[in-house]
C-alpha cells in the first residue's frame, strides 16, 4: 500500500466529537486532508474506512484507522504537544480520562435527550436538562477553584469537554445564561472566543471523491500556531 501524503480526517463541522479532534490536530500542528461529510449522504470511502461510519475518523498515512475522537486527540498530542495538554503526572492523567469519560457517558446521554427529545419520543426535556446540569455544576465548581478543569493549566480535558458544554448551552442560551454558573459561563465564553476554536470551525465544502485535497489547517502549522499564540 502506497503511504498517504497526509492523514485523512473525515469530519463534520458541527459535531462536537469532530470538533475536539480538529482542536487537537491544530494544537499539535499536524496537517491532514480534511473531508467534510454530509451525514445524510455518507461517502463510501468513510464507510470503507470504518464500520462505525460516524465522524470523526482519521486514516493515518500507513492506513491505520482511528475512529474514536479521544484516540485521535491522544495520537495527535502524542506526536507533538506544545502546550502540554497531556498531564505528565499519573494521577492527573487518570483524573483527565475519568472526567472525559463522564462527559462522554451520562452527560452525553442527557445532552441528546435534552437537545433532541423528539428522537426519543419525549415531549418534555426538562428532566434531561436537570440531570445534565449535575455535571455542569461540578464543572462550575472546578472552574471556581481553578481557571481550568484540572487546575491552573489547560489540558485535554478542557478541550475535549468544551464542545459538548457548548452544545448544551446553545440548546437554550437564555436558560444557560440565567444559571448560577459564572465560572463555567466565562470558561465557555473564552473557549468560543479563542483563535484555536475559530480555526477549528473553518468551513469546508462537502468532500467529493477525486477532488483536490483540502488541507487542514489551511495555513502551514507554524503559522497556525503563531496565529493562535
Amino acid at each position: 500500500m502506497t503511504p498517504l501524503p497526509h492523514p485523512v480526517l473525515y469530519s463534520f463541522r458541527r459535531c462536537p466529537y469532530a470538533m475536539r479532534a480538529r482542536l487537537a490536530l491544530l494544537a499539535s500542528g499536524q496537517v491532514c486532508e480534511l473531508r467534510e461529510v454530509v451525514l445524510t449522504n455518507k461517502p463510501q470511502a468513510l464507510m470503507d474506512a470504518s464500520t462505525k461510519a460516524t465522524v470523526p475518523v482519521l486514516v493515518l498515512t500507513d492506513g491505520a484507522v482511528l475512529d474514536q475522537s479521544l484516540d485521535i486527540m491522544l495520537w495527535a498530542l502524542g506526536c507533538h504537544d506544545p502546550w502540554q495538554w497531556l498531564p505528565t503526572e499519573g494521577d492527573l492523567a487518570e483524573q483527565m480520562l475519568q472526567l472525559v469519560a463522564q462527559c462522554d457517558g451520562d452527560f452525553k446521554v442527557q445532552l441528546d435527550l435534552y437537545k433532541y427529545p423528539g428522537r426519543f419520543g419525549l415531549t418534555d426535556s426538562t428532566l434531561a436538562r436537570e440531570q445534565g446540569s449535575v455535571f455542569l455544576s461540578d464543572l462550575n465548581a472546578r472552574l471556581t477553584a481553578n481557571p481550568h478543569l484540572l487546575g491552573k493549566s489547560e489540558s485535554l480535558a478542557d478541550v475535549a469537554i468544551a464542545p459538548f458544554v457548548r452544545q448544551f448551552a446553545h440548546t437554550d442560551a437564555t436558560w444557560f445564561a440565567a444559571q448560577a454558573w459564572p465560572a463555567l459561563q466565562a470558561w465557555l465564553g473564552a473557549f468560543e472566543a479563542s483563535r484555536l476554536f475559530q480555526l477549528a470551525m473553518t468551513k469546508f465544502a462537502p468532500w467529493q471523491p477525486g477532488q483536490t485535497p483540502a488541507l487542514f489547517p489551511m495555513t502551514p502549522p507554524m503559522q497556525t500556531l503563531n496565529a493562535i499564540i
